[in-house]
């Protein structure tokens, strides 16, 4: 059983580094995104012909990691509430940390996509698939969360206090 409280950190990591690799490339499509309206502003020709392409494929690789995570930790809490043996404090400890590392890179794609949406309500060139983004970003946060309850529960259990 010890395997279960280290495949939840494991998983805790990963979904971090979804959210955080996330909220660069948001980033970078907002710079790109500005660039554009600037040039369309001015009457250039637009030089990144491939933004919404670019941007199309981000959105749909994101939604199938977020799905792909939302089935493993549907199945992980669901191991986790049925277990029988006891996390160890280091567990729990390492566990709780991993968590709150989650929620701040959680935050930081929703601010990604609070800066992005700035300039894509001046964006009128096309329709992008910004509810795709959304709705990945909605389901981090949720899942965030359910993770953040989870590493109070499995604290109690391990006996911490005020984790």
């Amino acid at each position: 059983m010890p395997e279960l409280f280290d495949e939840i950190i494991n998983q805790a990591t990963i979904l971090r580094g979804t959210a955080i690799t996330a909220a660069q490339n948001l980033s970078d499509f907002k710079r790109r995104l500005e660039l554009i309206l600037s040039q369309d502003h001015r009457e250039i020709t637009i030089r990144d012909t491939t933004f919404q392409e670019e941007f199309a494929q981000f959105c749909q690789q994101l939604r199938k990691q977020i799905d792909a995570d939302l089935d493993t930790w549907q199945q992980l809490r669901q191991d986790v509430r049925q277990a029988t043996h006891l996390p160890s404090v280091l567990q729990a400890k390492s566990f709780a940390l991993r968590t709150k590392t989650l929620s701040r890179a959680s935050d930081e794609l929703t601010t990604s996509l609070d800066a992005f949406y700035v300039f894509y309500k001046k964006y009128t060139l096309s329709k992008l698939p910004v509810w795709v983004l959304t709705s990945c970003c909605d389901d981090i946060n949720n899942l965030s969360g359910k993770i953040l309850f989870l590493a109070r529960e499995i604290s109690k259990q391990a006996g911490l206090k005020g984790d």
